[in-house]
């Protein structure tokens, strides 16, 4: 519709992982209820876990699960500026989609014009299309040391005029300092766009935060518009790698089978590995130290966005040699994207893409090798098995969806999967490595074990005893339905209406003149 512009609102947080990526979702999902085109946004994401759009564009995965919940395809304008960290303390700027630079302070500089016309230029057409765009903050709103320059919280509620949500987490302590202390900290052309509080991740009967919802509206003139319970188990990806720090207690159950992951420094779409922490009889643990080895099943070398210095991480922890006598006494072995790398016998990079190092020895696992390339290849890719040995031998001429995220190509050894070539209609390449028995292997193809023959074949050679089948879009979707039920039962929708349509005015009016001292 010509000069059409959606409402918008936007959530915002006292820190990260206050859970605004979880509320985007469920109000997305909420909305699209009500048969509102809504679309989620984020000007600027920080995460190593991404997605990868039908036109080969990068976006975080956070905003791929959102415009799911909201019944529509990821697209870039969702997440215009993506930053991936690497090993040098930089991150790989990912702009539009597409790698721009290094994110160093002489790249935001000389680029600040470019960017902030990049973001609200992706604004712009998503407001252009939908009727209701939700945006979403990135860490902590009121971060006071960016000198002006903050594309990712409320200057975007600035320039879109949009009303915003301010999410503190009850689950962390001090919830009470974190949004009065943010919202107070706020400079006040951004302190007015706060137009509601949300108590996230409540623990119990939310009887016992009875008072703390006068509380808040006396001291900042701002009302709660609701308390969200703590909800388990939910099926969906973690936006951030720190999630995975986090202690897992549950434990082994007898006759499960142990799978260890490496916990790179730099892992990358760790998500990968969700279908398969949801199967029955399995039981899935990161790995960073020799502590946290255990006695595994089978081992997986995830992907990372420093391959050459993970590499050497391996190595100084000592677990690359773990790794190589746990694969000669027969335990199996996986590798996906840095991880298929690091299983090879030589990561070469002549032109110093990835690192200062011309070349470094992997781990010997699998007879390819790999070298870095300048252009990264970024695509959504539904390959077929070919013929191989082991296990994967009765998957053969099957075919399975996945994406690929990486800078560099490995060549030799036994090539398990045809892929089309990107651009060229009927041309296939062959990727991937395996040995001989099938034990060890690996390729560049991330999300490889939601599909579930493949998934539940390597599982059963593994010994995992077979339960009914486990649909993972079943429980995203699942995940999703009930995040949103719960959120609102939880919220005032009432006032949240009033407030993306701004008729809370009066109210607020009232508050300030109460409270302006």
């Amino acid at each position: 519709m010509s000069g059409h512009r959606a409402r918008t609102l936007m959530v915002v947080g006292t820190s990260s992982s206050a859970g605004k990526s979880l509320i985007v979702t469920a109000l997305c999902r909420v909305f699209a209820r009500m048969a509102m085109r809504v679309a989620p946004f984020k000007a600027q994401n920080l995460s190593n876990n991404a997605a990868v759009c039908s036109d080969g564009s990068e976006i975080g995965r956070a905003q791929a699960v959102q415009a799911l919940a909201a019944g529509i395809a990821p697209s870039v304008d969702m997440n215009p500026l993506l930053l991936k960290p690497g090993a040098d303390g930089t991150s790989q700027v990912i702009l539009l989609g597409r790698p721009a630079g290094r994110g160093t302070e002489q790249f935001y500089r000389d680029n600040w014009g470019n960017l902030w016309n990049s973001v609200t230029g992706a604004l712009d057409r998503l407001r252009a299309t939908y009727d209701l765009v939700i945006m979403e903050g990135a860490g902590a709103s009121a971060e006071l040391n960016n000198g002006g320059r903050d594309l990712a919280n409320l200057s975007i509620a600035r320039y879109a005029g949009s009303p915003a949500l301010l999410v503190g987490d009850i689950e962390r302590g001090g919830v009470f300092a974190q949004l009065l202390g943010t919202f107070w900290l706020l400079p006040s052309e951004e302190r007015e766009h706060i137009r509601g509080f949300i108590v996230n991740k409540f623990h119990g009967d939310v009887a016992l935060f009875d008072g703390g919802g006068s509380i808040l509206p006396e001291r900042s003139g701002v009302p709660v518009l609701g308390i969200i319970p703590f909800l388990e188990d939910l099926a969906l990806p973690e936006e951030d790698a720190a999630s995975l720090d986090v202690p897992i207690h549950e434990r082994r159950q007898e006759g499960a089978i142990d799978i260890a992951v490496i916990r790179f420094p730099h892992i990358a779409n760790f998500d990968d590995f969700d279908p398969l922490s949801r199967e029955p009889g399995v039981y899935l643990h990161y790995v960073a130290s020799l502590q946290d080895w255990g006695n595994p099943d089978a081992i997986i070398l995830p992907g990372t966005r420093a391959t050459m210095a993970d590499l050497a991480w391996l190595r100084s922890r000592g677990l690359a040699d773990r790794i190589c006598r746990a694969a000669t006494r027969g335990v199996p072995v996986a590798g996906i994207c840095g991880g298929y790398q690091m299983l090879g016998t030589i990561i070469r990079d002549p032109g110093h893409v990835e690192s200062d190092l011309d070349s470094a020895p992997g781990l010997g696992l699998l007879n390819h090798a790999t070298e870095f390339v300048a252009t990264k290849t970024t695509r959504q890719v539904q390959a077929r098995l070919g013929t191989a040995p082991g296990w994967i031998a009765p998957l053969a001429g099957q075919t399975i969806d996945g994406y690929e995220i990486h800078t560099g190509t490995s060549s030799g050894g036994t090539p398990w999967l045809l892929a089309p070539r990107g651009g060229q209609d009927g041309v296939v390449t062959p990727q991937g490595n395996t040995t001989p028995d099938g034990k060890c292997w690996g390729c560049y193809l991330h999300g490889i074990f939601c599909n579930e023959t493949f998934r539940r074949t390597w599982l059963a050679s593994l010994g995992c005893r077979q339960a009914p089948p486990t649909s993972i879009a079943w429980a995203v979707e699942e995940s999703v339905d009930r995040l949103a039920d719960a959120v609102l039962c939880a919220l005032d929708m009432d006032a949240l209406q009033a407030i993306i349509e701004g008729r809370d005015a009066g109210f607020r009016s009232g508050c300030r003149k109460r409270h302006a001292t």
